[in-house]
């Protein structure tokens, strides 16, 4: 009879054979599938894997942050990052993200010097294992490029030790002209190696250098890591750029059927090492491409929802749900063991990518000059047939929704918080950047000191000073802060905001957006209903069929529905949750 042990490396050998199939000096896939397993440190009794379960609950959100976000004199940042975690958020948010926190180079954490080690400006492996005890942990792993001034290239350019052989390389010559990458820099750079000139692969920029993944030796290396990782507490893991994992030359080398295996066999071992460890693949590409990561509920448990940014942004500065309604509709629902992992602003900036075939040139272009005229600056790509193409929006999302293409308004705070109500509600997990959380305005000064785009949305605060501001009533900080801590209190506690419970699209016209939730077991339903223009909009609240025997009841505003066929008026913005069932609110 095959062990537990034995079929999990039978498994691994099929998906290490579909990798490598192509790789002519690696064919003994039994000794590397032991070997990971090695590296694994699997015990003798298995972790039994249930397919398709759901390892998430609608009391799951995500707070994303630096380690840095929050800082405070004569502390480290991570202890800082865990006060502020004790102090506000603690019963409310249940995860955490915190971006890079390993030594780097560049980008802000994601050119990685060292992958075992955590930056010391920021704190230590304790102070990491101190969070993962009390919030689910998410960390990025990196796993497409590391840094120029990693000792694994310096290997590299000496041709001797772990990393001489880790990088992907090239020709001038070769034909790199399908090649699909989101930045404007050459792909290849010219690098003086002990072995003469050479030219690595930069899809990102040219302190960010591409691992080979032909070479097994890196993904042992990455296996290491994971363990790690697991090792610490984390149990969440963001496949950072993983789309361009996997390169052939003459081809667009992006989502190429060995990166989507790759995932495979990471999420392979992970679940295997900690049954509720959960995959999640960043692949900031078009929405149907982007649908891809998920397999058959055998590759990524979850993935970003890149389309919802943009298109939530052009619902509400435009006051017109079509385009984003359109989308919903199209969305499949996630199967069970998989879910959508929802945000609105990031580190980073609104990808526009995600937005391609869903809005219009024209479109897009209405709405960059809108984000201009509230302080965003743009990032570019070169497109397949050499054009400047815009790639993304860089801008604090409480800006960016100060107004609508009419200019500044008088509805800033609702819009925002509108527009918070809307992720908080959709299928799957919701993922809060801190500084939406904080009511964070653009940082002009960080951005005129690195000249960095992105920067704008990387402010970093002092502890005090944001103190002070969250507990003063009249700023805009206390007042979002505590809107968006009474809806996520609200999210967590019903069951028809599980990730996976049922999702419809209603049908109110272009100002009203709204969906229906049912729970699992079919006994809560709310339907979720936005006013997404700055004029008042009457709901027929027969519209949406409610159940006269039942009682149903608003929960933001915490009042009873008096009459299921009345007309009621949604002030500009307003978002109302209309539910049968009202779980009482911990």
């Amino acid at each position: 009879m095959v062990n537990a042990l034995d079929s999990l490396t039978q498994k691994v050998c099929q998906q290490l054979a579909f990798i490598y199939r192509d790789v002519a000096h690696v064919d003994n896939y039994q000794q590397l599938a032991e070997q990971l397993m090695e590296i694994m440190r699997f015990p003798e009794e298995l972790h039994a894997v249930e397919p398709y379960k759901n390892l998430w609950s609608e009391r799951d959100v995500i707070m994303i942050t630096y380690g840095d976000s929050v800082i405070e004199e004569g502390e480290k940042p991570l202890k800082t990052l865990q006060n502020f975690i004790n102090d506000y958020i603690e019963d409310t948010i249940n995860g955490v993200h915190i971006l890079p926190f390993f030594p780097f180079s560049s980008d802000d954490g994601f050119s990685v010097i060292d992958y075992s080690s955590v930056n010391e400006g920021l704190g230590d492996w304790c102070d990491i294992a101190a969070i993962a005890e009390k919030k689910r942990l998410m960390s990025d792993l990196v796993i497409n490029h590391c840094s120029s001034r990693s000792l694994w290239f310096t290997s590299f350019l000496n041709n001797e030790g772990t990393g001489k052989d880790f990088f992907f390389t090239a020709s001038p010559e070769d034909d790199l002209s399908a090649v699909v990458r989101p930045r404007t820099s050459s792909l290849l750079k010219e690098v003086d190696t002990v072995k003469g000139k050479q030219f690595v692969w930069c899809t990102f920029s040219h302190d960010q250098i591409d691992f080979d993944f032909r070479n097994p030796e890196v993904l042992k290396a990455f296996v290491s890591i994971i363990r790690q990782y697991l090792d610490t507490g984390i149990e969440i893991f963001r496949l950072d750029a993983v789309a361009f994992l996997w390169k052939i030359v003459g081809t667009k080398s992006i989502n190429l059927p060995q990166t989507h295996e790759v995932v495979r066999l990471l999420r392979t071992l992970i679940e295997h090492a900690k049954p509720s460890a959960i995959v999640i693949t960043e692949t900031n590409i078009p929405n149907t491409q982007n649908l891809t990561y998920f397999g058959n509920a055998n590759e990524a448990h979850a993935i970003y929802n890149f389309s919802l940014p943009p298109l939530l942004l052009n619902t509400l500065v435009t006051g017109d749900c079509l385009y984003l309604k359109r989308w919903l509709m199209s969305m499949p629902p996630a199967q069970n063991g998989t879910t959508y992992f929802n945000f609105i602003a990031s580190h980073d900036g609104i990808g526009l990518r995600p937005a391609e075939g869903l809005l219009s040139d024209q479109e897009l272009n209405v709405l960059i000059n809108t984000m201009k005229q509230f302080g965003g600056r743009i990032s570019w790509r070169t497109s397949d047939d050499g054009q400047q193409k815009a790639y993304e929006i860089n801008i604090a999302l409480y800006d960016a929704l100060q107004g609508t293409t009419a200019g500044p308004d008088k509805w800033g705070n609702a819009r925002f918080i509108c527009a918070h109500a809307i992720m908080l509600a959709l299928e799957g997990i919701p993922g809060i950047y801190i500084h939406s959380l904080l009511a964070t305005r653009n940082d002009e000064e960080r951005l005129a000191h690195t000249h960095h785009n992105r920067s704008i949305n990387r402010h970093r605060w002092q502890y005090d000073q944001l103190k002070q501001l969250l507990n003063d009533n009249q700023s805009h900080h206390h007042q979002v802060f505590q809107a968006m801590q009474e809806l996520i209190a609200i999210r967590t506690n019903q069951p028809a905001f599980h990730p996976n419970a049922v999702q419809f699209t209603l049908h109110l016209g272009l100002q009203l957006f709204g969906f229906w939730r049912q729970s699992v077991d079919r006994k809560q339903s709310i339907f979720c209903i936005s006013n997404i223009s700055c004029e008042p909009q009457p709901l027929m609240l027969s519209e949406l069929n409610l159940v006269i025997t039942e009682s149903w009841f608003d929960l933001i505003a915490k009042q009873k529905v008096s009459d299921t066929l009345e007309r009621i008026t949604l002030q500009p913005y307003q978002t109302v949750w209309i539910c049968n069932q009202p779980n009482t609110l911990a």
